[in-house]
């Protein structure tokens, strides 16, 4: 098989830029497997340095996400999966919706987060405290209250049988 065709199999790329407090908090490349005109799916590798352990779920180097971002939601999900290829659980972002310019994908973090298990027995919602001290809910009550409705909607479906995974197809 030549270059070119090797080349002309692979899947575009693109830059995934995660905004917080209008910095920019992490960019990484991600291949893009489907953009609908509403949701938007990537996979990549974990792009942070070394091993992030939670205390409920360690993110390390081998392990693959693939994010799902919608242009209509406030939220995206990322599926997550260990190098041999097992279900970890799913990591959820409060986020404006994304923007896809060009080949860069920009998500605007609000602080809330939430965590759901592979196996269902672990959903927690996390980082409320940097949310409330965030200030969103006095500089933009609107966007705030989008975020926690977001919140309690993937919660919902977190706790729901196949909740989160009827989003991802």
């Amino acid at each position: 098989m030549s270059a070119n065709s090797a080349e002309a199999g692979r899947r575009p790329l693109l830059d995934v830029v995660l905004v917080k407090a209008e910095r920019t908090k992490i960019r990484y490349e991600a291949e893009l497997l489907t953009d609908d005109g509403t949701r938007i799916a990537v996979r990549a590798p974990w792009s942070g340095a070394g091993v992030r352990d939670f205390g409920f779920v360690r993110f390390e180097p081998g392990d693959v996400f693939t994010e799902h971002y919608w242009r209509d939601r406030w939220y995206a999900v990322k599926e997550v999966r260990d190098a041999a290829g097992a279900l970890k659980g799913w990591y959820c972002d409060i986020t404006r919706p994304a923007t896809l310019s060009g080949a860069e994908l920009v998500v605007e973090d609000l602080d809330l987060d939430l965590w759901r298990s592979a196996d269902g027995t672990d959903v927690r919602r996390l980082d409320e405290d940097e949310f409330a001290e965030s200030g969103l809910a006095e500089s933009d009550p609107e966007a705030a209250a989008a975020a926690l409705a977001a919140l309690d909607e993937l919660e919902a479906l977190a706790t729901a049988e196949g909740g989160l995974e009827s989003l991802l197809v």
